[in-house]
């Protein structure tokens, strides 16, 4: 695939720029579960090599009016003085590239969250990135609505539950956050460009500051303090107490946005849209697990990310003030002799093994990077086989102290008012429900800071 990929863009760009190009090192980076990111380098006849980013759709699956819209925002977000990587070219149509694509220049600086977090060379400027991302915001919203023909606008929460209720697998939790967030929703805001997903993992970071703002490709007209919810929702932290991707506090935040906006977004605004955010995020990981369910995308990326709903669902009622516990330690039950040795449980041990120790330590880094994602979805399941019978019995008692014959009844008695929200036994379901998926999702979460 990379081979013909690299033809097609020597001709596009041999005839965008008038020269013949030759296409090196083309490899694609890893992340970016609906869209392909690749690096290559271009070499015109006429200077030196240029180190280019494409962002392309999957063949097949493209998405036209947002790959155009993309473009549209990198150049009306350049303008007000938004850092973000030069456009080169663009199309929305499948006949250049075999699908809609971005391509810009290369900006050097770190992406990858766990390195801003934790090494030593970026600790001066994590001292600062918070402020700094509070005026960038503040010049981001300043990017007239009109410079951005198409951008979508949709009432965020009736768009949340169409996404939800689509899914099909009702949740308590998010019935608690949503009866929430319907109660406690702030006043309608004078609406500006919102970049949709401003947090970190989408910032290109240097030692001296902020490089970049990537991935614009859920840009839509709506309330500016939503990208400053959303950049605080806990995800984004990386396991670091800071609540502003983990480099930050919510003060610094909204002090650098106030120097450039000239007034001080609303604290109980923010931690609406903080704790939609993160209802949001639960719906999404479920969201993107569907992809690979349905087909659409088969990947281990996809599916693993939809055992994260239960992180999200912990974080939200930690947002909501109700706290988690953690799940009661179980011994593991005793494996089916039918089979004897080696049990299932021992196989998928094995196979994790292999992955970890052998396919992770492989060259190619986007192997490397699924071959951990892989095995840590083993681990998921060891711990399942391990524990899940006696889990399901004790959901079900609980379920039946509440007179609920399953989730989906529960969910629905929570949506039309059957049952209180805010009832403690009802919490205590809730909780105690989400404890135990924790538990073989990924037992460690609640240790994280908060």
């Amino acid at each position: 695939m990379s081979d013909e990929l690299a033809g097609l863009l020597e001709r596009r760009l041999s005839r965008l720029w008038g020269s013949a190009v030759e296409i090196r090192g083309l490899r694609r980076l890893t992340g970016g579960a609906s869209r392909q990111t690749w690096a290559l380098q271009a070499v015109p006849q006429w200077c030196e090599p240029l180190r280019l980013v494409l962002r392309r759709d999957p063949p097949g699956h493209g998405d036209a009016p947002t790959m155009a819209m993309e473009a549209a925002l990198l150049a009306a977000a350049a303008e007000q003085r938004v850092p973000v990587p030069r456009l080169v070219d663009h199309c929305g149509g499948d006949d250049v590239l075999g699908a809609p694509y971005v391509l810009t220049e290369h900006v050097d600086g770190e992406t990858i969250p766990r390195r801003l977090l934790r090494e030593p060379r970026f600790e001066q400027v994590r001292a600062t990135l918070a402020v700094e991302l509070g005026r960038v915001l503040a010049r981001l919203h300043r990017i007239p609505v009109a410079a951005v023909p198409g951008l979508p606008h949709a009432d965020p929460l009736d768009a949340l539950v169409r996404t939800y209720d689509q899914l099909g697998e009702p949740l308590p939790t998010v019935e608690v956050a949503l009866h929430w967030l319907r109660a406690n929703r702030p006043p309608a805001a004078e609406e500006t460009v919102v970049h949709g997903d401003f947090r970190n993992g989408n910032l290109i970071v240097d030692t001296d500051g902020l490089r970049a703002v990537l991935d614009w490709e859920l840009a839509h007209r709506g309330d500016p303090v939503e990208d400053l919810g959303w950049l605080c929702v806990k995800a984004w932290r990386f396991g670091c107490a800071l609540p502003v991707g983990g480099f930050g506090t919510r003060e610094q935040l909204l002090d650098g946005y106030a120097e450039v906006a000239g007034s001080r977004p609303d604290t109980a605004r923010l931690h609406w849209w903080e704790v939609y955010g993160t209802a949001k995020w639960a719906v999404y990981c479920r969201y993107q697990a569907q992809r690979h369910l349905g087909g659409l995308t088969r990947s281990v990326e996809l599916a693993a990310v939809g055992r994260r709903v239960c992180e999200q669902e912990h974080d939200l009622l930690l947002a909501l003030g109700f706290g988690v516990g953690r799940a009661a330690e179980r011994e593991p039950a005793e494996p089916v002799q039918l089979h004897g040795r080696p049990t299932a449980a021992d196989l998928v041990e094995a196979v994790g093994e292999f992955l970890r120790c052998e396919v992770a330590t492989q060259a190619d880094a986007a192997l490397r990077y699924h071959a951990r994602v892989a095995a840590n979805v083993l681990d998921i399941v060891r711990r399942e086989l391990a524990v899940g019978a006696e889990q399901q019995a004790d959901h079900a008692r609980r379920l039946a102290g509440l007179r609920m014959r399953d989730r989906a009844e529960f969910a629905a008695a929570l949506r039309e008012g059957r049952l209180d929200p805010f009832d403690p036994a009802v919490l205590d379901a809730v909780r105690a429900d989400v404890a135990e998926r924790l538990a073989v999702a990924n037992p460690g979460y609640p240790d994280q800071p908060h």
